[in-house]
């Protein structure tokens, strides 16, 4: 069994993946570029998807996920083994990593100031996320919020984003040039396929923004924008709920909530049309935040 070994450099980590599944690795390249190295570094993480051995390997094979020896998820497969990859990075920070507060949340910065957008599964936090990146906002993250204690300072941690099912093809026609992966077909989600955020996102992969709001987002089809200002207890209690490490980050993780919504506009959005929140927040967010 031959393992292609590839080191992903993704600040403030680095992943080594070693892999014998030729769809992850093209995948890799497709989404990553030069965030690829074959020069080994010091990984944080070491990452292997393999597709197992004997008959699995003729018969329905599958990708199975080890990190660090490890085997959190059960083998899905084969052909949806890079979605299998971006889920386990995923979990390798959220159930790991103790340097930030983590939030589940997009991170989307424009004009130095970072928005928060916290929000559960079919809120249509991705697609959004999507959209806002490839029209002038810089992509932080699509999944996780990476905060320095203490502050409201949010680290980069760009990924690709995720995008399920009918967003798919909302999203080619939007993006024609965006670079996709393969769409990994009937996963727990639906179907899936990533997509790599704009060159300026990348290139600024390393640079911290300041967090001036948190908007919990929401479609819902047909209706016109309607937006709720938060009051300071119900913005605490609704990011709590979405934060990965807050119990074990104790009271250090407690103050960094809480300062964050004491310092930020706090709003639930409930839209359409993502144009029309854009605008809301470029007219109505933005100019009265202070980074």
């Amino acid at each position: 069994m031959t393992f292609d070994v590839r080191y992903l450099h993704l600040s403030p980590f680095c992943f080594e993946i070693r892999t014998d599944i030729s769809k992850v690795t093209a995948n890799l390249q497709q989404i990553y570029a030069d965030l690829l190295s074959t020069t080994p570094g010091i990984p944080d993480y070491y990452l292997t998807l393999s597709s197992g051995s004997g008959l699995r390997k003729y018969v329905r094979p599958q990708a199975r996920f080890l990190a660090d020896q490890q085997e959190p998820f059960k083998p899905i497969d084969i052909d949806n083994g890079f979605a299998l990859l971006e889920w386990g990075m995923n979990w390798c920070i959220a159930t790991s990593e103790m340097r930030f507060v983590i939030v589940h949340a997009a991170v989307l910065a424009k004009d130095g100031k970072a928005v928060l957008f916290p929000a559960p599964p079919g809120s249509g936090k991705s697609t959004l996320t999507a959209w806002l990146a490839f029209n002038g906002w810089r992509l932080l993250s699509d999944e996780m919020a990476l905060l320095i204690p203490g502050t409201n300072q949010v680290v980069p941690f760009v990924r690709p984003i995720c995008l399920k099912n009918q967003s798919i093809d909302l999203a080619r026609q939007w993006f024609p040039q965006g670079r996709f992966s393969t769409i990994a077909k009937n996963t727990h989600k639906g179907d899936v396929v990533h997509l790599s955020p704009p060159v300026q996102s990348w290139q600024q992969h390393t640079e911290p923004a300041e967090v001036v709001a948190i908007v919990f987002p929401k479609y819902q089809k047909a209706q016109p924008l309607q937006v709720t200002a938060l009051n300071q207890a119900q913005a605490f209690m609704a990011l709590a709920e979405n934060a990965f490490n807050f119990s074990l980050a104790g009271s250090q993780g407690f103050h960094t909530i809480v300062q964050l919504v004491e310092h930020c506009q706090n709003y639930e959005v409930t839209y359409t049309e993502v144009a029309e929140l854009a605008e809301f927040l470029q007219q109505d967010v933005l100019p009265y935040a202070q980074p």
